[in-house]
């Protein structure tokens, strides 16, 4: 009985560390841009994001243009797409 009680005592340590409150975040879906590189080269399109944001696995997506100002934070669940002067997918990335 006493094994077995110090054996459960860290998970019962660690259940008081679980934050399971509505609205609080979910694990972090991580975006993996391989899969959306076939879009580089093709022109931009609106209906494209979509497309590529279900290949990356990402939960969200930024286009960014030419000379366009962008927040440097980065978030492992978003997907970046780079258009380039001839509306033409230069590269995409996550962060």
């Amino acid at each position: 009985m006493t094994k077995a009680l110090f054996a459960a005592l860290p998970l019962i340590a660690l259940a008081g560390c679980v934050d399971d409150r509505p609205g609080m975040p979910g694990p972090v879906r991580e975006c993996r841009a391989g899969p959306a590189q076939r879009f580089v080269g093709a022109p931009f399109r609106p209906a494209l994001v979509r497309q590529a944001q279900r290949a990356a696995g990402a939960r969200s997506v930024r286009v960014l243009y030419p000379g366009q100002a962008a927040t440097m934070d980065f978030r492992a669940d978003r997907l970046n797409i780079n258009v380039g002067e001839r509306n033409i997918i230069r590269s995409l990335n996550c962060g």
